[in-house]
């Protein structure tokens, strides 16, 4: 089981709306009491929130499935069902939020604190106390809650740092951080040391600012090779890029210009890192043959407008110069950062003229009926009960669904789609309901029916 997760696919579903209920008041000597069925409750949503404590997607690799509370049912006595907890999802700071099935980016999340509701719960039915009106005085029916939202969403964790360090295998990235900061990332003399990024704070002057590596790039990681392909993407939020080479490498056909144009040929087919500022740390100095090798490369990376330090992680030489030059791109960086936006709230009232539905003929004899509310309602109606039914018909009749379908030429038996093709719901359409006449009956009956 890995213990570093930055990319997972996750299965949610908020909670269903609870049910209404249809009650009637009894008590002694008052046995028609009228309607007292309560609402059924909200079901909880499904919300991803930025946590400073979380540094990995690891909980969601092994329980990938998230699923809020259900709201509770409405019971007589006017006593509303209870609303469906919500569930909260911690991320890391930098999380990508991206529909699994169309890539579409749903949310980037940046910030303690920052949430983003991923799937709304249903809402709850109302009971038949809440139905009752001047012409319907004592419902025998309750609407049905609706279903809450269900999606796969991808959580793609991309580093929030300022500078990342690029290099080699085994170029001293690890060493560098924790030479740099309070880091104390895994060091050893082999390559693919580093499995995961490390992040690391590091102070010059008055800026304050954080490095982080990505671990084992080769030729070829951008297509795949290597672990690279893995981390690239915590690059990209990253102001300053810092490439680190290996100068006392023993290994043939390697030099610092041929390290140096290797790891930029894999970042240009990266992408969308052309714009970052770059400098050049010559490693491990210490060494005297590497110091011979840094002399000799350096005046060759600067005829290229490079900034080039030669320094030594393990001796700490030359490491006070780098760290001002960091902080100095980094806080060019920002100045030239545009300033966020405040927050507005768009309202967009409805087109006027907007019936809210639209009509449309499919074939000779069938139509399809869409629309927020026929659609919503749709799913609140109890087919069980035919006076739930006969309201659902006057809702639709009220709306002007029965005025529109006349016009695109329906005829009585026509069939009507309301919702979509694949899976909505069929009617035979009588275009003889009238929603200003009261049909009596006894509860739960409807006499056009």
């Amino acid at each position: 089981m890995p213990d570093f997760v930055d990319q997972v696919v996750l299965h949610i579903k908020a909670g269903d709306g609870g049910h209404g209920c249809a009650s009637v008041h009894r008590e002694k000597f008052k046995p028609l009491g009228g309607p007292d069925g309560g609402n059924g409750g909200r079901g909880g949503d499904v919300i991803v929130e930025v946590d400073p404590n979380t540094a990995t997607l690891l909980d969601y690799h092994r329980r990938p499935h998230r699923r809020a509370e259900n709201g509770k049912q409405g019971q007589g006595s006017n006593r509303d069902g209870a609303n469906g907890a919500d569930v909260v999802l911690s991320v890391p700071d930098g999380t990508v939020v991206k529909d699994a099935t169309t890539g579409e980016v749903l949310v980037d999340l940046i910030g303690a604190g920052t949430r983003y509701v991923l799937a709304q719960g249903g809402h709850g039915g109302l009971g038949n106390a809440a139905l009752a009106s001047a012409k319907r005085k004592a419902p025998g029916f309750a609407l049905l809650g609706e279903p809450g939202d269900g999606l796969d969403v991808m959580l793609e964790m991309k580093s929030v740092a300022d500078v990342a360090l690029v290099g080699f295998p085994s170029a001293g990235k690890s060493s560098l951080i924790a030479a740099l900061s309070a880091a104390r990332p895994k060091i050893a003399d082999y390559p693919f040391t580093t499995l995961v990024p490390n992040l690391g704070v590091v102070t010059a002057g008055e800026t304050v600012f954080t490095v982080a590596d990505v671990p084992g790039l080769i030729p070829g990681a951008s297509q795949g090779k290597g672990l690279g392909h893995e981390f690239l993407r915590h690059v990209e939020r990253c102001s300053t890029l810092v490439h680190v080479i290996d100068c006392a490498t023993m290994e043939p056909g390697r030099d610092p210009v041929s390290d140096f144009e290797a790891i930029e040929a894999e970042l240009r087919a990266y992408g969308k890192l052309e714009d970052r500022p770059r400098l050049v740390v010559l490693n491990k100095s210490d060494v005297p043959d590497a110091r011979d090798l840094a002399d000799i490369a350096g005046p060759m990376l600067q005829e290229r407008g490079l900034r080039v330090f030669s320094i030594s992680a393990a001796t700490h030489e030359g490491l006070k110069e780098l760290t001002y030059a960091m902080g100095e791109m980094v806080a060019a960086a920002r100045r030239a950062a545009p300033q966020p936006e405040p927050t507005r709230l768009v309202i967009r009232p409805r087109r006027l003229g907007d019936a809210g539905f639209a009509v449309r003929r499919v074939s000779e004899n069938t139509f399809q009926v869409t629309g927020v509310k026929p659609e919503r309602w749709i799913r609140q109606t109890d087919f069980t009960n035919d006076e739930a039914v006969g309201y659902l018909a006057d809702r639709l009749e009220r709306l002007g669904v029965e005025e529109e379908l006349t016009k695109a030429g329906a005829k009585a038996g026509a069939e009507v789609v309301i919702g979509s093709m694949e899976d909505g719901y069929i009617f035979d359409w009588q275009p003889t309901l009238n929603a200003e006449a009261v049909h009596l009956g006894p509860r739960g009956t409807d006499s056009r029916l």
